[in-house]
């Protein structure tokens, strides 16, 4: 085990509830379970008798044993079932006093006991803060960034035109959320932290409660921290399932506070979505919007039995949770160092490259970034997005033939010094697609997009593109069959210095986007997994994983907050060697499009 996975391993992994608000526009997704998923799995403690039928039902008296047990017994905590009336129902507001905090747990993870059909192993420690002690004691937790790591998130979402070469991303995430966290579940400690407006008197949202004690139960059971979760796409397909788990779970929960549950529930009041960046929105809330139908897709196969057998295996792309049942493993690319000396790879932890790869839903997130803001273009109009139903949709033709991406991070180096400024910067961006038909519509829709931020094509190339304010630089896009790469430099002469032969015309341009048919396989060695970055933005810090929870419009969920891969570096083949000039790409199967 290498340095980076042993730090990774031992850092702080936080789940944390932050308010978001979904704009009025439209699309808020408001998940409700499906009338009956199926049964949940039998078991000893009394809850076999009683159907789940997705918005589970009572145990009757006469079918609760005699002897309950808090570890075996589902709906039963501590002494507590879950529709036990507590002295706290009568009350008008939702002040808990510290002496009555165990029992509204108690009670609380026994109604997620009911929801979920699983039972809590251990129990689960639950304190409650001001906001000004989790500011002091927890406010870092969120932008714990080296220059470095900084540095790599700017280049990774201008390049999905989402922050601009005036924003920097951390920021830009951190006023996504706008430090509403209302609390986190820590796996290390096993503590759940409730964050609260009015410390003197403060109030416990029972549904926020439920979603963390969700969190806590899926660790006990799943160790949420045994998931790769290095890049944005790893990041959408686990907390597909994870997410899609609680969303469904705390939905239920609500409803049946709304019902017949009496629940602790103040009156909350969201930030507004003035300045909110749509394109960093989307990107983050896909799991939230598809994981709950990708988990009722997985109870309609067979029950919670399905749902609890896919964290053994869950989805490999955010893919597989835009399409339940489509299997989209995808494929490996390692992308081959071809710089002049004027540029390097950046470099994280040693000898470690830097990379990301943005997947199916986070390339969607690019298309419409704009559909909802009339001061961005956009390819993907807000009638494409909000689809027919709730919710916003991700499934379309420009993206729906991913295979597979990575995108590497350049800087400048001047007498062995790199670059620190991201004027100094560039990339190049491998996709992989089902067929050169999906790669077409690809390249096309990014060719688009160019076009939509001011890009002029260069004289001596109609591949080749000049933007000159915003997202300022050059760029060109290659495709060859099935793949598409995309290189961006400072100027049309770096391009040709990053990666050799990306100007046409270049001495090595000929085959030099092709992909090597002897190649083997590629990937990130198990031994070298990424740094997770800790910030309220999906994509910072090295040590921590940052696991955050967003409560949308009613709705809880948490969003693992990570991102950066990192590799060894891959050096480019010498000159005259048979595969110089020929970028080595994967040689896996490729998923079908259905």
């Amino acid at each position: 085990m290498n340095s980076t996975r042993t730090r990774r391993m031992a850092g702080l992994a936080v789940l944390a509830a932050v308010v978001l608000l979904v704009a009025a526009i439209g699309g808020v997704a408001i998940f409700s379970p499906g009338e009956d998923p199926g049964p949940g799995p039998d078991s000893d403690s009394g809850a076999s008798d009683h159907e789940q039928n997705g918005l589970e039902s009572d145990i009757p008296e006469e079918d609760r044993p005699a002897d309950p047990s808090t570890t075996e017994t589902i709906g039963y905590v501590d002494g507590y079932w879950y529709d036990d009336e507590l002295p706290v129902d009568d009350r008008e507001d939702a002040v808990v006093e510290s002496d009555e905090l165990d029992a509204v747990v108690a009670r609380s993870m026994a109604r997620v006991e009911l929801i979920r059909n699983l039972t809590f192993q251990d129990e689960a420690d639950v304190d409650v803060i001001s906001r000004e002690e989790y500011q002091t004691e927890h406010g870092d937790m969120f932008a714990n960034v080296t220059g470095d790591e900084r540095l790599q998130q700017n280049v990774n979402y201008e390049a999905l035109f989402m922050v601009d070469r005036e924003t920097d991303a951390t920021e830009a995430f951190e006023s996504l959320y706008g430090g509403a966290v209302d609390g986190f579940y820590d796996p290390v400690t096993d503590e759940i932290v409730l964050v609260s407006d009015s410390p003197d008197s403060p109030e416990l949202d029972e549904v926020v409660l439920g979603h963390e004690l969700l969190h806590a139960l899926q660790d006990q059971h799943f160790d949420l921290q045994s998931y790769d979760r290095e890049t944005i796409d790893q990041d959408n397909a686990k907390n597909g399932l994870i997410e899609g788990d609680a969303v469904w779970v705390d939905t239920t929960y609500e409803q049946r506070c709304e019902a017949d549950w009496d629940c602790l529930q103040p009156t909350r009041t969201p930030p507004a979505a003035d300045d909110l960046n749509w394109g960093l929105y989307l990107t983050v809330y896909q799991p939230y919007d598809d994981g709950p139908d990708y988990v009722d897709y997985l109870l309609g196969q067979g029950g919670w039995d399905a749902v609890d057998a896919a964290y053994d295996d869950p989805p490999a792309s955010s893919s597989e949770v835009i399409r339940p049942g489509d299997d989209r493993e995808p494929t490996a690319i390692e992308i081959e160092d071809r710089s002049t000396e004027e540029w390097t790879q950046l470099e994280l932890d040693g000898d470690d490259v830097a990379t990301e790869s943005v997947g199916e839903a986070g390339m969607v997130a690019m298309f419409a970034g704009g559909a909802f803001d009339d001061m961005r273009p956009t390819v993907l109009e807000q009638a494409d997005i909000l689809g027919s139903g709730m919710g916003y949709e991700f499934d379309h033709a420009i993206t729906d033939g991913w295979a597979g991406d990575e995108l590497v991070t350049y800087v400048a180096t001047n007498d062995g010094e790199t670059a620190d400024d991201v004027d100094d910067t560039g990339y190049v961006w491998q996709t992989e697609w089902a067929s050169d038909e999906d790669a077409a519509q690809f390249a096309d829709a990014y060719t688009e997009l160019l076009e939509l931020y001011n890009g002029d094509q260069t004289d001596d190339s109609t591949d080749t593109y000049v933007i000159d304010d915003g997202f300022p630089g050059a760029y060109h896009i290659d495709q060859d069959g099935e793949t598409v790469t995309i290189v961006r430099a400072p100027t049309v002469d770096d391009l040709d210095a990053i990666d050799a032969g990306a100007v046409p015309g270049s001495a090595d341009a000929p085959g030099s986007n092709s992909i090597s048919t002897d190649s083997t396989t590629a990937g990130t060695p198990d031994d070298q997994e990424g740094a997770v970055l800790a910030g309220l933005d999906p994509g910072f810090g090295t040590v921590t994983a940052v696991f955050v929870s967003i409560a949308l419009v009613g709705t809880g969920g948490w969003l693992v907050v990570r991102r950066t891969r990192t590799r060894s570096r891959v050096h480019s083949s010498p000159p005259g060697s048979a595969s110089h000039g020929a970028r080595h790409a994967v040689a896996v199967a490729k998923p079908t499009k259905l």
